[in-house]
């Protein structure tokens, strides 16, 4: 008989908007900790803890229905008490909570013991107000004034932060209840009289305040969750994205689960005339506006829900950067990485106001506003971002190419800037092959992959508007960059391409998973593309549950590292488009294997942002990353960019079209996606292997806009 193991951290986590909650299993934040609310880049609640006359409960289950909200199943200890003791496991406490707004807390007890019962239920809770990064850093300083006030009349109870013109509060509030709440010694205290078979019944409210800001909590218990505004905003999520369907049930729970991970994963943003959803990074750590990880979210999502790209194209380019400004690293048409809110923001004390240290979210924008424009059709989309895609073009050239030799090269000019600026952004992800740091400036290949992926996509955009001159400028620079970077960054005796060059333009030859981007970039030569699939393939490399991000025969590699060894999905994600991009499908999806093996671990079917790079072996599980954020949006999208790989999806709905270019693996000989949008097309299609082939069938919208087609690259004449 055997037994099914999860892989994950025994966490709670409930989040909308700009708040989270990371609990422990049992609903209890217990100091010291990285866990608890935090809003707005602020932790809310540091410490909570929940007792019966000071003795703790005992967990039966819990768990998050949706990600809103939690159910947290409690049962008694023994519980000496002034008229006898009561016997363990004769109460049930079920707490109850919704993330709308602030936070809604029911609490729901009920005898099942033979005899009454009374005593205090007892709530801790404390606010340090910390930063976010010093949390994560596990470096807190106390700057401002907490102040705390139990107003008796109001049943409220207030924690205030104050530091000069930076203000955040929590306000806690009781109803509903028998019995009023009493506040003495940091305790909220209820008063429990319970017959036999008795029910008792309270809530509390978490209200957030930023400034003068003030997010309420929802004042209906969470046994209305299901008619609440989250529960709406699901419904229409899910009725206005690609569906798909499979009997193979492990992938339809991954395809799910991470359609609900997207969902939850998203920011509103006001601009003058409209609210747009932007996708962030992930919990806890990154529930902020990001450049890299947004636009490619937005490039996963183009199949399922291509209206991401709208917002985030729109947002990003509200925040372009117009001047130089080096603490920052913030340069004339750069793209943001990082918006922050916390403490140390408004201060300054930290650059994410925002911070403009990425190298690629540059390029990327201009990738995304194509890919948008092939999905949408929207050419008055296009028009209204060409004078941010202008600017970025610009910067490629007068800043993204630092000293001219028609690389794109990063390196720091902030005392608190990054090391490194690609996706790789770890301080010791860029090594030498004998381990050695390397010394930048740092032209990463990927980087030169985007940027050539740029400039063709450009080009075609420019070709479209009508300016046939400027369309011939950007494909003659891509024709250039192409001979220059497969002269500098070939290795023959490898088969591969340098991670990079170094600041003194020396390849960097260890061998990493960067090279895998050059295909979905589509900057490798045909003739060259078997040798660099062989040798992501290879043992070092190919970890069995995914490719690793650094071979593990590097001197540096480290399963458990964040990005020296460990695996990453949305990595493998891009990896695979650019397998199936140049014909080699049976490898994409041997990836599309790893992951969905993988993510089968994983508690809810829910990929973390990065897991171990331990080797697979027969009765083996994946090993998780200790601090990766769960849920994560590019993590999730990864499925999504499988789907697309296996479906060989290649949108053109300027044109009317639909391309793809099925190849479905035996372990998933079908599937069906609904719902599908291309333009102002839907369509239901069926995928069905035949044989060794891949037959498809349009359910629903036009069968002539489905065309069977592989994918180009686009080579230099």
């Amino acid at each position: 008989m055997s037994l099914e193991i999860k892989v994950g951290p025994p966490q709670l986590a409930i989040h909308q908007g700009n708040a989270v909650l990371i609990t422990e299993p049992d609903g209890q934040v217990l100091w010291p900790t990285a866990m608890g609310l935090y809003f707005f880049d602020t932790r809310m609640i540091s410490a909570w803890s929940l007792s019966a006359n000071g003795v703790d409960w005992d967990l039966l289950n819990s768990g998050t229905p949706t990600y809103y909200l939690s159910r947290i199943y409690l049962t008694n200890r023994a519980i000496a008490t002034e008229s006898g003791n009561v016997a363990p496991r004769t109460l049930s406490l079920v707490v109850s909570r919704q993330i709308e707004g602030g936070i809604h807390e029911d609490f729901d007890l009920t005898n099942h013991g033979s005899l009454p019962v009374r005593f205090n239920l007892e709530i801790v809770l404390r606010s340090d107000f910390a930063d976010i990064f010093e949390v994560k850093d596990q470096s807190i300083v106390r700057r401002g004034r907490i102040t705390s006030e139990w107003l008796d009349v109001e049943q409220r109870l207030v924690n205030t932060y104050g530091n000069q013109d930076f203000h955040r509060a929590l306000s806690v509030s009781a109803s509903g209840g028998p019995s009023p709440a009493v506040y003495a010694n940091g305790r909220i205290s209820f008063e429990v009289a319970l017959q036999p078979g008795e029910k008792w019944h309270t809530c509390l409210r978490y209200d957030l305040q930023d400034g003068d800001t003030v997010y309420e909590a929802s004042l209906e218990c969470c046994d209305h969750a299901d008619t609440s505004t989250p529960s709406r905003i699901m419904e229409e999520w899910r009725a206005g994205v690609t569906k798909l369907e499979t009997g193979n049930s492990l992938f339809q729970r991954l395809y799910d689960q991470a359609l609900d991970d997207m969902a939850a994963l998203r920011l509103p943003f006001e601009l003058a005339t409209t609210k747009e959803f932007v996708p962030i990074a992930g919990l806890p750590w990154f529930i902020a506006l990001f450049g890299r990880d947004s636009l490619i979210v937005s490039l996963q999502n183009a199949m399922v829900y291509p209206d991401f790209a709208r917002g985030t194209l729109d947002i990003l380019g509200k925040w372009q950067a117009t001047e130089r400004d080096d603490y920052r690293d913030a340069e004339p048409g750069k793209i943001l990485h990082e918006l922050r809110r916390g403490e140390l923001a408004h201060f300054k004390l930290i650059p994410h106001t925002p911070y403009y240290g990425t190298a690629d979210a540059t390029p990327l924008y201009l990738i995304t506003l194509h890919d948008a424009w092939r999905c949408t059709g929207d050419r008055a989309m296009v028009e209204r971002q060409m004078p941010v895609a202008e600017r970025c073009l610009q910067w490629i050239d007068e800043w993204g190419d630092r000293d001219g030799d028609g690389f794109q090269e990063y390196q720091t000019r902030s005392p608190k800037g990054y090391e490194n600026m690609a996706w790789k952004d770890s301080g010791d992800s860029v090594m030498h092959a004998d381990g050695s740091k390397v010394v930048g400036p740092k032209a990463l290949c990927e980087l030169q992959g985007y940027v050539f992926d740029a400039w063709i996509r450009m080009a075609e955009i420019f070709q479209a508007l009508g300016h046939e001159d400027r369309a011939a400028q950007l494909q003659a620079k891509a024709a250039a960059l192409h001979h220059r970077f497969n002269d500098a960054f070939w290795n023959e005796a490898e088969g591969f391409y340098a991670y990079g060059l170094d600041g003194a333009k020396r390849p960097i030859l260890s061998v990493a998973s960067n090279p895998g981007h050059l295909l979905w970039s589509g900057l490798v030569p045909p003739d060259r593309a078997a040798r660099v699939v062989q040798r992501l393939m290879q043992p070092d490399m190919w970890s069995g549950w995914g490719i690793r991000t650094l071979s593990a025969s590097h001197p540096s590699y480290n399963p458990y590292s964040y990005q020296n060894g460990s695996v990453w999905p949305h990595d493998n994600g891009l990896i695979a488009q650019g397998f199936k991009r140049y014909g080699f499908a049976a490898e994409a999806n041997a990836v599309a294997a790893d992951v969905m093996g993988a993510a089968s671990f994983f508690m809810l079917n829910q990929l973390p942002e990065l897991y171990a790079g331990v080797q697979r072996e027969p009765l083996s599980f994946p090993v998780q990353y200790l601090g990766a954020n769960v849920p994560q949006a590019w993590a999730a999208g990864s499925v999504f960019s499988l789907v697309q790989a296996m479906v060989g999806f290649q949108p053109d709905a300027p044109n009317q079209r639909l391309r793809i270019d099925p190849t479905l693996p035996d372990w998933l000989p079908e599937l069906t996606l609904r719902d599908l949008r291309v333009g102002a097309d839907v369509f239901d299609i069926r995928f069905e292997r035949n044989g060794a082939q891949t037959e498809y069938e349009v359910l629903r919208g036009d069968p002539a806009r489905v065309v069977r087609q592989s994918h180009s690259v686009w080579t230099p004449s």
